[in-house]
Parts: structure tokens; C-alpha cells; sequence
């Protein structure tokens, strides 16, 4: 008989074959039933027509991604088999989420979008302006599109005699975001175009999608031409048309901002014939004036030489005058020269410098007397200073130096001992002594 096991080893068991056998499994299927608990997991229902199966998405998981799961979405799950051993419930273990069909596509279109303008290639001050009278369009498009002949038609009624350039390249499917890429090297290599168009007509997000490359993104940007996205319909916005230097809702618009109005460039040309006759008139006027003023300037030979003889009358009166002043001129300097020499006498400056001799003498004697006086009182004052703080003046006024018999002055006690002589030197004469006993004075301790 089968040894029987309990239903937590059979679960246990059958969990364990789920996760060795199947691995990690990618599934696609509509979410329902999704409940969001205060733990911050997620748990789901995953069903398509015919079947359902329960997800779990743990919260560690759910937080490092940005797309947020809702019922009703179809998605695509990436997790392993499990079995949860409680319930005996078969699920999903989730290790990441991401929208179906064009739900991925959107999401990975504004990752890009939000990428590309943090590196500030949709910055306003980086595009390039759209040149306002351009005789050369390149068109990079389907050679075989509505877009190509929309865009002709536009520019042949705007401007009969703007030339069109075609690079034509594909505009759908995996190969047509390096096709562009190449038309769109080809056109700036070309050197001929003042600006360029790029676009198709309208289609679906995955239609579209080749306008979203990366790479032909940072080429538009990198684009030494201006460029005009023109990319879909109107209500169409893909990252071509965020980069490029100008966008146009659609392929007709956009040859209408590439192109100037001919009757708009036949009224300019009037209004710049208008100008340039105002210039020319104002220029013939200004030179008739010129003329006029040289002609006032242009005087005739008789009054030159009147002019002259006047001329000549002045000079002779300055003449005359210059000769009587030139006569006049050594009488006058004569007389200066005669009051200098008088100043200038020798008795004059005799007395002068004996008036001047007499007052320094005056000063002389005043400054000798003054410093006299002031250095006997100094010496007065320094001699009383000297003879106060000698020692004879210590000595007349009771004070005697104690000696001993080698002529060393006794400072303290124990300079000298008992029975040794020492003379006392007083004011009138010397006292010869023998030491009969010594008492220390005791010197008083720190309290």
C-alpha cells in the first residue's frame, strides 16, 4: 500500500516541481481583479478568453518600475511558477510588468522623449531659423508617397521657380529609421539646400515609429540645415518633430513654411524698386547740393586780387608800426636798465646789509643768553641730584658702611664671623671693631 503524505507535503512537492521545471516564463494576458493591500504588494488576475491565473507582485519588485499596472490592460508579465503552500493556489511570482502593443511603445517613447530633452536637444535657443527666402528644398520622404506630391504642389503654387530636391527613402517598417538616417546624410552632403523637409503622411503609432529613433533624432538635431518635421497628421507628435528646428502638422504645411509666397516676393521686389529709386533721388539731390556749394565757393579772379591789395594794405600798416616800435623799443629799455643799476648801487647794498648784520647780532646775542641760562639751570638741578643720592650724603645723615678687613662691603651676616675685625666708615671717619656675636634676624614664614 502508498505510504499517504499530508497536503503541506504535497504542496510543498508540486511547488517544487513548478519552479525547477518551468523556470522564468513570459506571459501575455489582460489584468483583472487587481488589489493594491497597505503592504504595497500587488496581486492580480492574468486572463485571456479561455483561462485565468493569479500573479503576485511583490513590492520590492513593483517600486523599481515606472509603468503602474491597471485592470482592463493588456500586458506582458515576466515572472516564475510558484505555488503558494497555504492555499494550494498556483500563480505567478512577478518580476516585472510592461504594457502590450502600443502601451509599450508609448512608454518607451516618452522615456526617450524625457531623455533627450534633459540633454536639452528641444531647447528653443538650439534651433536653427527657417530661412525666409529659400531657393532650394530637399525633401526627405517616400519618392512614392501622398507626402512628396503634396509637398510639390505647395511649393509650384507658392513659387514657381523654387527648386526641389528628392532623397527619397523609406518611411515605415524596422529598416526605415536607418534609410532616413542615410537621405538625411545625403541631403546635408549635397551642399545645394537651404532647408530641408522631413516627414511622411499619417499611419498608426507603429506606422510612425521610425520618426522615434534615437539616432536619427540626435542626427536632426546635429543637422547644420534647418529642418522641418513634418511627420503624420496634425494630432501625430513623434521625437523628429521635437527636435527638429521647426514643426509643420502635415507635409502641405510644411512646404508652406519652407517656401515664400510668390505674389508676397513680387510685392517685396516693388517695395524694394521703391526704395532704391527713394535712395538714388535722395543720393542726386544731396550731389546737386554739393555742386551748388562748390559753385558759391568758386570766386572770380577780380575779387582775388582785391582781396590781395587789401591784404597787402594790412601788412604794410603792420609794417609801419613795427618799425616805429622797433625805434621806440631801446629808449625804453635804456630807462629800466638805469632804475635796476640804481637799486643795484653799491652804497645801497652796503646799507641794506648792514641793517640785516645788526639784527642777526640782536638775535645772536638774545638766543646765547637764553641757552646760558637754561644750562646753568640744568647743571644746578643735576649737580642737587647727584649730591643727594651719594653716599657721603647717606653717610651726614646717620648712616655708616660696615667693611671687612679685605675693603668688602657686609651685606648680610654671614659675610663675618666672631672675633673677626670690620670697620664701620661714617661721615667724619672710620670705627676699627671685633664681631663678639652674630644674631640672625629670623625671616618671617608664608602664612
Amino acid at each position: 500500500m502508498e505510504q499517504a503524505i499530508s497536503v503541506a507535503q504535497l504542496n510543498r512537492q508540486a511547488k517544487f516541481i513548478l519552479e525547477q521545471h518551468f523556470g522564468s516564463v513570459l506571459i501575455h494576458g489582460e489584468i483583472s481583479n487587481l488589489a493594491r493591500p497597505q503592504s504595497g504588494h500587488l496581486y492580480f488576475t492574468l486572463k485571456d478568453d479561455s483561462a485565468q491565473v493569479r500573479c503576485a507582485f511583490f513590492k520590492g519588485q513593483a517600486m523599481r518600475q515606472q509603468y503602474r499596472p491597471k485592470d482592463g490592460e493588456a500586458v506582458l508579465v515576466s515572472g516564475k511558477l510558484s505555488l503558494f503552500e497555504g492555499r494550494g493556489d498556483y500563480q505567478v511570482i512577478v518580476s516585472a510588468i510592461q504594457p502590450a502593443g502600443a502601451g509599450a511603445l508609448q512608454l518607451e517613447f516618452n522615456a526617450l522623449k524625457s531623455r533627450l530633452e534633459a540633454e536639452g536637444l528641444f531647447a528653443p535657443e538650439r534651433k536653427r531659423p527657417i530661412p525666409t527666402d529659400a531657393q532650394v528644398v530637399g525633401v526627405v520622404t517616400s519618392g512614392s508617397g501622398a507626402a512628396v506630391q503634396d509637398i510639390l504642389q505647395v511649393l509650384a503654387r507658392r513659387d514657381p521657380f523654387i527648386e526641389v530636391r528628392l532623397f527619397p527613402c523609406l518611411v515605415q517598417g524596422k529598416d526605415a529609421a536607418a534609410d532616413i538616417r542615410r537621405a538625411l546624410k545625403a541631403a546635408i552632403a549635397d551642399g545645394q539646400c537651404d532647408v530641408l523637409i522631413v516627414g511622411r503622411g499619417g499611419g498608426s503609432l507603429e506606422d510612425l515609429w521610425c520618426f522615434n529613433d534615437e539616432a536619427l533624432a540626435r542626427d536632426i538635431a546635429a543637422s547644420p540645415l534647418p529642418i522641418i518635421s513634418a511627420v503624420g497628421h496634425e494630432t501625430d507628435f513623434t521625437i523628429a518633430d521635437f527636435v527638429a528646428d521647426l514643426r509643420a502638422p502635415t507635409p502641405s504645411a510644411a512646404a508652406e513654411l519652407a517656401s515664400a509666397d510668390h505674389s508676397q516676393r513680387a510685392s517685396r521686389l516693388h517695395q524694394l524698386a521703391r526704395q532704391l529709386t527713394h535712395n538714388l533721388q535722395r543720393q542726386l539731390n544731396q550731389h546737386r547740393q554739393a555742386l551748388h556749394f562748390l559753385q558759391q565757393r568758386l570766386r572770380h579772379p577780380a575779387d582775388r586780387i582785391r582781396e590781395q591789395q587789401q591784404r597787402l594794405d594790412d601788412l604794410s600798416a603792420r609794417l609801419e608800426r613795427s618799425m616805429t616800435q622797433t625805434l621806440e623799443r631801446p629808449a625804453l629799455r635804456l630807462e629800466v636798465f638805469q632804475q635796476r643799476l640804481q637799486r643795484s648801487a653799491p652804497s645801497v647794498r652796503l646799507q641794506e646789509q648792514r641793517r640785516q648784520l645788526n639784527q642777526w647780532q640782536q638775535r645772536l646775542h638774545s638766543s646765547v643768553r637764553a641757552n646760558l641760562h637754561q644750562w646753568r639751570q640744568s647743571i644746578a638741578k643735576t649737580a642737587h641730584n647727584l649730591h643727594t643720592a651719594s653716599p657721603m650724603a647717606t653717610l651726614h645723615r646717620g648712616y655708616g658702611i660696615l667693611l671687612t678687613d679685605d675693603a668688602k662691603v657686609v651685606r648680610s651676616v654671614t659675610q663675618v664671623q666672631i672675633g673677626q675685625q670690620i670697620s664701620h666708615r661714617l661721615a667724619d671717619g672710620t670705627i676699627v671693631s671685633e664681631v663678639k656675636r652674630i644674631n640672625e634676624q629670623e625671616t618671617p614664614s608664608d602664612a
